[in-house]
């Protein structure tokens, strides 16, 4: 099942500059290994702010919900989630 996922990060002003950098490496390692099993389809940054758009495969909520959380900016992010279905009309991918 794929979902739309949308996600604006919010770390604290007053983080530290070492975690900070230690966090958004942490973010990059852990993207990979969830673009590598399958889960993160693709993703795109949302130019001027601190926020993507991917798109996720999961067999359900719940397993969406897991890999969501299991990203070290979880407690940091907003995210919407929509759940995808496929469209009579969609074109035929090349």
């Amino acid at each position: 099942m794929q979902f739309l996922v949308t996600m604006e990060v919010t770390l604290p002003p007053d983080m530290p500059a070492d975690k900070r950098e230690t966090l958004v490496k942490a973010e990059a390692t852990r993207a990979r290994e969830l673009i590598e099993a399958g889960l993160l389809v693709n993703i795109w940054r949302v130019p001027g702010r601190r926020a993507n758009v991917g798109i996720w495969d999961a067999s359900d909520a719940t397993s969406l919900h897991a890999a969501l959380t299991s990203l070290p900016m979880w407690p940091w992010l907003d995210a919407q989630v929509t759940a995808l279905a496929s469209h009579p009309n969609a074109p035929v991918p090349r």
